[in-house]
């Protein structure tokens, strides 16, 4: 049984980008949703409009800004830098595979990213990510990116950064973290709506 006092993280990540269709690394690089991430987003309304949210934050990057925005809850949203993606560094815009062809087996939850972020770095992000939410009285929604979600719904069950290789998500997905009494939980996770007309 769920102790409905205890708030809720309601984790949106953002819309389709020309860099997330074809699988390259995209961190700070700050480019637009494409005409189906756009639908991406606006579909997500009916899932997230009616909720009563305590606090709205949203990666400041426009990808997870306009996802915000479509989905509704724009005009209530607040920036927050430790929702910004992993940075790459050295792999920014670039694939996994195009990477293991220099680095056999590299992955970014595995590998080094030179120039960049560790994971331990994003999972710090995350800690205080989730701290902030847990201060605002009430349920929270975040719109940021994969990985940096990923990461984040590995710390909120307690687990290490690296964890969230286990975690995977859709563009336009929406996930709940949660408690089950006092223990945190994943309630829902990568649920896509479906699709709105253009």
């Amino acid at each position: 049984m769920t102790d409905a006092r205890l708030p809720e993280l309601w984790l949106v990540r953002h819309g389709e980008t020309e860099w997330s269709r074809g699988g390259r690394h995209t961190g700070r690089t700050d480019l637009p949703l494409t005409t189906n991430g756009e639908r991406d987003a606006r579909a997500l309304a009916p899932m997230v409009g009616g909720h009563d949210f305590a606090l709205v934050l949203s990666s400041p990057l426009q990808r997870a800004w306009e996802t915000c925005k479509l989905a509704g809850l724009g005009a209530r949203a607040v920036p927050c830098d430790d929702l910004l993606e992993w940075d790459y560094g050295m792999y920014e815009g670039r694939t996994t595979l195009e990477v293991q062809a220099e680095y056999p087996g590299w992955t970014v939850w595995t590998g080094d990213t030179p120039g960049g972020e560790t994971a331990d770095d994003v999972g710090r992000r995350a800690d205080r990510a989730i701290e902030r939410a847990m201060g605002a009285g009430g349920d929270v929604a975040l719109f940021a990116h994969a990985h940096l979600l990923r990461v984040l719904a590995a710390r909120w069950l307690a687990l290490g950064p690296r964890s969230g290789k286990s975690f995977v998500l859709a563009a336009g997905s929406l996930s709940v973290l949660g408690h089950e009494r006092e223990t945190h939980v994943i309630r829902m996770w990568n649920v896509t709506p479906p699709p709105v007309p253009a």
